[in-house]
């Protein structure tokens, strides 16, 4: 039999799946999969350890996506952090797979480059949608009639025992 909290677990599991950043993250983990076996049946298995760490990059925010670790560690902003993953193995993935796909002549590693291309693709597409900022502030309510900084007040100068500065005695500047 299962406990109530084993169903409430599988229950957060599959909604974060069906989600959309679930199934970005799944699409990426596929498609690392794919692009691993392929860069590793290829002539020139250099390439692996690009697909092993954006898989495991990918494996790992599923983790914390699924257990909710990324609401309780508040010394890291995940945002971020997401999006930084996201840009550099967009980056990476579009180098790597390019340079596959226009040196290399073997059938695997050319499906690897497109498989890389693709993920690369996705990898954007991840970074797109999870911008911090994009849809998180919303403009500043300004009002036309009033000035945008408050007006600052007057500063008494200080008497001027000789009356140099008003024109006084000492025959100086009039202000």
């Amino acid at each position: 039999m299962e406990s109530s909290g084993n169903r409430g677990c599988a229950g957060g599991c599959g909604a974060f799946l069906r989600s959309r950043k679930g199934l970005v993250l799944l699409g990426e983990i596929a498609l690392c999969t794919v692009a691993l076996l392929c860069y590793g049946a290829s002539r020139t298995p250099g390439y692996v350890g690009l697909a092993v760490c954006e898989l495991i990059f990918a494996s790992i925010a599923v983790v914390l996506c699924i257990t909710g670790l990324h609401h309780r560690v508040a010394l890291v902003h995940w945002g971020w952090t997401d999006f930084i993953r996201c840009v550099v193995g967009c980056l990476l993935f579009l180098i790597t797979s390019l340079i596959v796909i226009i040196g290399h002549r073997d059938g695997a590693g050319t499906a690897a480059g497109v498989f890389g291309l693709l993920a690369g693709l996705l990898l954007g597409y991840d970074a797109y949608i999870s911008v911090p900022t994009r849809g998180g502030h919303s403009a500043a309510p300004t009002d036309p009639g009033r000035p945008l900084t408050a007006p600052q007040p007057h500063k008494e100068t200080p008497p001027d025992p000789q009356g140099v500065m008003r024109g006084g005695k000492g025959g100086g500047f009039t202000f």
